[in-house]
């Protein structure tokens, strides 16, 4: 199992997408995300992903790629791999029960100042088309005042679609489509949804940021 998370955040590295974005909220970082410059939390914990769809995969594939981006953004993240033994001992591993509810125990045990949500509703792909929808929810909670910290959601469409026409473009398509599916997607989504989250005290611009421009609450973008 662990060598298995290993691989899938290794080879997630190696693919590059992009994002449009249209900042039209007309809200700043600090206004938008106010009790995360209020708190300032440091360490992270991931729990695991709410998985909503039919898709058993899509758990693993978005747990798996959330700690990087996290990283990036200037935030201790505590280990994954020894965060999913931990949970699934004390059977904590259902992170549902844990959304609304008292998580002061995970600053107690764990060190975390703040726990990250993910609630995946829908991951549709259309082989043909190239076209992979990803519909997801992020929250992050203080676990020490139980407010939310962050939270965004929305749709993101992966266009993995081949330049050219005939039959040899669509099974291209089909074939490029299937084989990056579950790396991508989680990735691309995850990359994209948390480069508005406030950068870290690990980071350069760490309270910084705040009058740069928020890309909101909700978004529905296309990425390539």
């Amino acid at each position: 199992m662990k060598e298995k998370i290993f691989l899938i955040v290794a080879a997630s590295l190696l693919f590059i997408s992009c994002a449009t974005t249209s900042y039209t909220t007309g809200l700043t970082k600090g206004e938008a995300y106010a009790n995360m410059y209020q708190e300032k939390p440091k360490v992270i914990l991931i729990m695991p992903p709410i998985n909503k769809t039919n898709k058993v995969e899509a758990k693993e594939y978005f747990y798996s790629s959330l700690a990087q981006p996290l990283c990036e953004r200037g935030y201790y993240v505590i280990s994954p791999i020894i965060a999913l033994d931990f949970l699934k001992a004390e059977s904590a591993y259902n992170s549902e029960q844990f959304l609304s509810g008292n998580i002061n125990m995970f600053n107690q045990f764990m060190g975390a100042d703040a726990l990250l949500f993910t609630t995946i509703t829908e991951w549709s792909k259309t082989l043909l088309s190239g076209s992979i929808t990803v519909e997801i929810e992020y929250e992050m909670r203080s676990t020490k005042t139980g407010d939310t910290l962050f939270k965004r959601k929305g749709t993101l469409r992966l266009d993995k679609s081949s330049s050219g026409n005939g039959l040899a473009s669509l099974l291209a398509t089909a074939i490029v489509t299937g084989l990056t599916d579950k790396i991508e997607a989680a990735r691309t989504c995850n990359y994209y949804v948390l480069k508005d989250l406030p950068q870290g005290a690990y980071a350069p611009l760490f309270m910084k940021d705040q009058k740069t421009p928020s890309a909101g609450p909700t978004f529905n973008d296309t990425a390539r």
